[in-house]
């Protein structure tokens, strides 16, 4: 990716931040901001193994979906990641879905790289980083950081260990060696105590388990019941996070039974 790229990348990470509602430093809720700003956010908790997250463009919605059975700091990345593809790459593309070797950086796809950068700088700014380092860290140019001080920056901006040894590293305010030397501290304190020593939010290093379907969604539901695409399970399944029944909704369905499924085909549904 070319400097020219990075920069027109910054412009637009930094654009969608403006709109965003600020902490001292990181974006106090990301999942908030874009339901606000009228992105269609699915959260549902797949499993660990399943992909992370998708954006899809659904007639004139912008669908994104994040798998909420990862840790809640990989999950904002992934949605981080998303906004990135529905801002630099729909125009030409319909979908993207992304698992674990797209959100790590694994992938050598430009596109995928592209997300990740965006994901990186809409979350920490360079700007806002260099504030914390001056601000917030006692000596830093000096005695350089602590796995207690990486646990501070997650915390503030809301991302993960992996995301900020990534950032600080690409921002070129630590080395490899000092990335091996914290990574160790880290795997000799764990991400959970080093976060809980620093009054931090250790829910960042656990799964939400989140369920959160707009309610637009009624609508995907139905359709998918009426084309036989889920049973009446998967349905009433659907309709009970609406406090919703059945009867409240039979003058929409069409009269059939179907084979046995669950709520996974209502995800793999959106991208039909």
């Amino acid at each position: 990716m070319d400097e020219n790229r990075k920069k027109e990348i910054r412009i637009k990470a930094c654009s969608f931040r403006e709109k965003c509602k600020i902490s001292r430093y990181g974006i106090i809720d990301l999942f908030k901001d874009c339901e606000r700003l009228g992105y269609k956010l699915l959260r549902y908790p797949l499993s660990e193994e399943s992909d992370l997250g998708f954006t899809i463009k659904k007639d004139n919605d912008m669908v994104i979906f994040t798998n909420t059975s990862s840790r809640l700091a990989r999950e904002l990345f992934t949605l981080a990641h998303e906004i990135g593809h529905s801002t630099l790459h729909m125009d030409n593309t319909a979908s993207f879905i992304d698992d674990t070797i797209t959100i790590s950086g694994r992938s050598t796809d430009d596109k995928e790289q592209e997300a990740n950068y965006f994901a990186a700088c809409l979350l920490m700014p360079a700007d806002e980083v260099d504030k914390f380092l001056d601000l917030e860290i006692n000596n830093f140019e000096k005695d350089g950081l602590s796995a207690m001080d990486i646990a501070r920056i997650m915390s503030e901006f809301n991302v993960s260990f992996e995301t900020t040894l990534n950032r600080l590293e690409n921002l070129r305010k630590i080395d490899l060696p000092e990335r091996i030397r914290l990574d160790s501290e880290k795997n000799q304190t764990r991400v959970g105590n080093l976060l809980i020593s620093v009054g931090g939010n250790s829910k960042l290093n656990e799964p939400s388990k989140a369920i959160s379907i707009p309610y637009e969604y009624i609508d995907y539901v139905i359709y998918n019941y009426n084309q036989k695409a889920i049973p009446i399970e998967t349905l009433e399944k659907a309709l009970d996070y609406y406090h919703l029944t059945v009867e409240d909704i039979n003058d929409k369905l069409v009269n059939h039974s179907a084979d046995n499924d669950n709520l996974d085909e209502l995800i793999g549904g959106l991208e039909d």
